[in-house]
């Protein structure tokens, strides 16, 4: 690609906005009704952005639009950019009152529930003013939001190596048992068969998280088949609000049960379910020093976590 292109002028930031819009909601519609434009708006700014780069970026259809493999490869630049500024803006506004600033994190099931909470917790005793945005969401939708820079870093699960796009450092190794409320009718039982487990409800990880596929796989193994009275779910508190309401069994990391006294474990073994929960990073894009500040509390409060 000709670099001038995308240096004389016709490019503008409402481009690369838009190709991340496009490229979450899948039709321009979405996309429009998104950023508060008009359909026609939307479509014109793609027409204008296919120009410049002389390729066509979108394949449209009758359910929306896909991504062409130049549309793929431009969004991923596009939402680097966007990132870069985003944190450029914040890095000066901290700078400006460095005894303010803002952190978002993205987090999911494991380490949302000790880790977390606790690194906060010294984070604002240092730090008053800091603000710390935590949004929840699945491993897969988070990395779309720190590849994008609308958050800075990601705890929970690692489930793959550090890449080109992100770091991922391990914190501490935690365990995953089967839990359910202390008054459950199997709570006193001292064994326990797989199979027994298949008359009540569960709560099982949507099938995007790789928690699900181990699953699948450990019933696999032990020739049972899934549950079918399930609900699937990474919800934190709706997973705790069912689990003190209902005889649900649910498959959760060891530190949630232990920390609450009104859930208890069965005694049934996981093995080879398990994992390292971490901190997830963009590769390209330095930590504000909101994010840094967060980031030492993190490796505080894991350090004694080790082996949960």
């Amino acid at each position: 690609m000709d670099l001038p292109r995308l240096l004389d002028g016709r490019l503008k930031l409402r481009h690369l906005v838009l190709m991340d819009a496009l490229s979450k909601q899948r039709s321009v519609v979405g996309a429009a009704a998104s950023l508060h434009v008009t359909q026609p708006v939307a479509t014109r700014s793609l027409h204008e952005l296919e120009e410049i780069l002389g390729v066509q970026l979108y394949e449209r259809g009758p359910r929306g639009v896909t991504p062409t493999v130049y549309g793929e490869a431009f969004t991923e630049h596009a939402r680097a950019v966007l990132a870069q500024l985003n944190q450029a803006s914040r890095h000066v506004g901290e700078l400006a009152d460095a005894a303010r600033g803002t952190v978002v994190v993205g987090t999911h099931l494991a380490g949302s529930n000790v880790l977390l909470p606790a690194a906060i917790a010294r984070l604002k005793a240092e730090r008053p003013l800091l603000t710390v945005v935590v949004r929840e969401g699945t491993p897969e939708s988070l990395l779309i939001e720190l590849e994008a820079g609308r958050i800075d870093l990601i705890i929970g699960r690692l489930t793959a190596p550090s890449s080109e796009s992100v770091t991922r450092t391990p914190l501490y190794h935690e365990s995953v048992q089967l839990v359910v409320r202390a008054e459950h009718p199997l709570a006193a039982k001292r064994e326990l068969g797989l199979g027994e487990l298949l008359d009540y409800p569960w709560i099982l990880p949507g099938v995007e998280t790789a928690l699900r596929r181990e699953l699948e796989e450990f019933f696999t193994r032990h020739g049972v088949p899934l549950p079918e009275n399930r609900v699937e779910c990474t919800s934190f508190l709706t997973v705790r609000h069912l689990l003190l309401e209902t005889d649900v069994i649910a498959a959760l990391p060891t530190l949630i049960p232990r920390e609450d006294m009104r859930l208890t474990t069965l005694p049934v073994t996981l093995e080879h379910v398990g994992h390292s929960v971490g901190i997830t990073l963009s590769a390209g894009r330095r930590l504000s020093p909101s994010g840094l500040a967060l980031v030492t509390e993190l490796r505080s409060v894991s350090a004694t976590m080790a082996d949960k």
